[in-house]
């Protein structure tokens, strides 16, 4: 039985304490202002999930928090489907952040993710695989028409797996960025299914933490992973697959006579170190040089952010920064094993790996799948959206909530 449908055969009856708080709109905790009446989906949707988190069954028809249908006019598809649309507090407000936003698949998916980390005073650039459908690369656009802050980035790649193109594809959103009027603090680069577990004050108190410095989780490289950088890769491009192919050509060594380092390809970084990044020819010769490398994405940005004296560097710094929550099947003796499905080593999520993400301390995870695992997204979505309004210090609008 597919994944999904399991979620589809039932749905509870409502207890007399889910009446009551449907008659009354009496949920605990809320921000600024009275809660409307919680709606009957969202009330079910949580029990639903409660029950999960306690290692129960739980079923829920269809998926509760879906967005309005995007044959609206703007105005309608924001109030119908809660977008918040004012800035929680005077601190969010003050730090606006710049988000990247790599998409090839799932459009569904997509959009819970920008729904979820979507305010108004942020700036966010997507970008569109090139070999993307030309109705997915429609659906995404007609979104982001009805944002005056988001956007398709100027030059789309067509993006192969662990090819320069993929790391290409982050410098043209950067680019555009750059040009931004948002004068936005911090950069943060995403992917279409990633989900995040922080709330926007979370996300914005934790890079305050930081002070400037850039977040780019790496280290020198294993042995395993130094033949990425030693030998050329060239792309192969196939029917069914595209993908990277040592030559066992040995490189050149690095320019500048850098040090590579081996690290994420997500980073929170700031404004300045961006502009090195685009202008300094440090940068630019490595770009160059990076671009016959096996994933160049996972050694670009660690590697800069090691050179002293950059803007931001963190010369020393490891794996810190709390990014990114991934389950790697190799690792799973470490997070308990995956309850949904690996895709490329990486954990699907399902709806046992929840009790794991609410308890993890990152600001985002990947991967997730709507249309597979539905309630895993609309579980940590529900959650978040209420945490988000129960910290809010202005009035909070009734629409705002699920």
């Amino acid at each position: 039985m597919r994944p999904a449908m399991r979620y589809l055969l039932a749905v509870p009856l409502l207890s007399a304490v889910a009446l009551v708080l449907l008659h009354k709109g009496e949920l605990p905790g809320s921000g600024k202002g009275a809660r409307p009446a919680a709606s009957l989906q969202s009330v079910l949707l949580r029990r639903s999930c409660d029950a999960l988190l306690k290692g129960k069954k739980a079923f829920v028809w269809g998926a509760p928090l879906q967005p309005a249908s995007r044959g609206l006019a703007c105005r309608q598809y924001l109030l119908r489907s809660h977008y918040i649309t004012r800035p929680l507090s005077a601190e969010e407000a003050a730090f606006p952040l710049a988000y990247i936003m790599t998409l090839h698949k799932e459009f569904a998916t997509f959009e819970r993710l920008f729904r979820a980390v979507y305010m108004p005073h942020n700036v966010y650039c997507v970008h569109v695989d090139e070999k993307a459908t030309a109705e997915f690369k429609q659906e995404v656009e007609t979104l982001l028409n009805c944002f005056p802050n988001a956007f398709v980035a100027s030059k789309n790649e067509p993006v192969i797996y662990a090819g320069i193109s993929r790391l290409q594809a982050d410098l043209n959103c950067m680019k555009d960025l750059l040009e931004s009027e948002v004068q936005w603090k911090y950069l943060l680069n995403t992917c279409g299914q990633d989900f995040p577990l922080r709330t926007n004050k979370e996300i914005v108190r934790h890079l305050k933490g930081f002070k400037g410095k850039n977040i780019t989780p790496g280290v020198l490289p294993p042995a395993h992973v130094i033949l990425r950088t030693k030998y050329i890769h060239k792309e192969h491009i196939g029917v069914d697959s595209s993908y990277m192919k040592n030559t066992n050509v040995l490189k050149m060594p690095p320019p500048h006579n850098l040090t590579i380092y081996f690290g994420s390809a997500y980073i929170a970084v700031t404004k300045p170190f961006v502009e090195f990044i685009l202008r300094d020819q440090r940068a630019i010769d490595l770009l160059e040089w990076s671009k016959d490398t096996y994933s160049p994405d996972e050694h670009f940005w660690v590697t800069l952010n090691r050179i002293p004296g950059v803007p931001g560097a963190m010369p020393n710094a490891s794996w810190e920064g709390n990014l990114r929550a991934i389950k790697w099947s190799d690792m799973a003796s470490f997070h308990g094993g995956c309850h949904g499905h690996y895709v490329r080593g990486i954990c699907i999520y399902g709806t046992g790996d929840l009790k794991w993400l609410f308890k993890s301390p990152n600001m985002f995870a990947n991967k997730f799948e709507l249309k597979t695992y539905p309630l895993t997204v609309e579980c940590l979505e529900l959650r978040l959206r209420e945490r988000a309004l129960n910290q809010s210090e202005i009035q909070v609008k009734p629409s705002w909530y699920f």
